[in-house]
């Protein structure tokens, strides 16, 4: 099957295009708890981008590792299922050029046989568990400043091999710092995971 990636930009009225992209993520993503509204700053040099696609087969592990390695600075993950090895392999490669990696883990990733926990954190990736929750359902990257990567899409080879899914990486730095944010949040409840 073809890769099948789409890229826009919002270019007629971003402000309002930007509003309600990410507070319809925060509010199908968060539940619907305390939903605020975020939208773009406006002071950004680039209007908000995103970069789309769809499984099964639509090369969303390779959108995911392609956006990795475009990191520079800081690499931040949460995420519910964690056993994509050329995923895993990304997130290790950006650390040892530098880049600042962590993850949280849902807390069934302790005892999953595929987790990719344990490689994570013997490369020196610092590895929480959030076990605060029924399910820590996140499927997030933030990515420097401005990067966010969610979506139905596990970090699995099932999701991209197997399940209907869908990818989101969007450039917009309001949306990444509410992103970022809310990884904090969890991130101050959840535990060192030890290999």
């Amino acid at each position: 099957m073809s890769l099948d990636v789409r890229r826009h930009t919002i270019r007629r009225y971003p402000l309002r295009a930007s509003a309600a992209c990410a507070l319809g993520l925060l509010l199908s993503l968060t539940g619907c708890q305390a939903a605020r509204h975020v939208g773009h700053s406006g002071t950004d040099a680039q209007p908000p981008s995103w970069n789309i696609c769809f499984s099964p087969r639509g090369g969303c592990t390779q959108l995911v590792v392609d956006t990795i390695a475009s990191a520079n600075s800081q690499v931040l993950v949460q995420a519910h299922s964690f056993t994509s090895e050329p995923i895993a392999q990304a997130l290790v490669a950006a650390r040892q050029r530098g880049v600042r990696v962590e993850a949280i883990l849902d807390k069934s990733q302790r005892s999953e046989d595929d987790s990719r926990a344990a490689l994570l954190a013997r490369a020196g990736i610092p590895v929480s568990i959030d076990a605060a929750h029924a399910i820590a359902h996140n499927k997030v990257m933030v990515m420097d400043e401005d990067t966010v990567v969610t979506g139905s899409f596990n970090f699995t080879n099932s999701a991209e091999e197997r399940n209907a899914e869908n990818l989101l990486v969007i450039k917009d730095k309001a949306l990444a710092s509410a992103y970022r944010e809310n990884w904090r949040k969890h991130r101050a409840h959840s535990q060192p995971f030890v290999p």
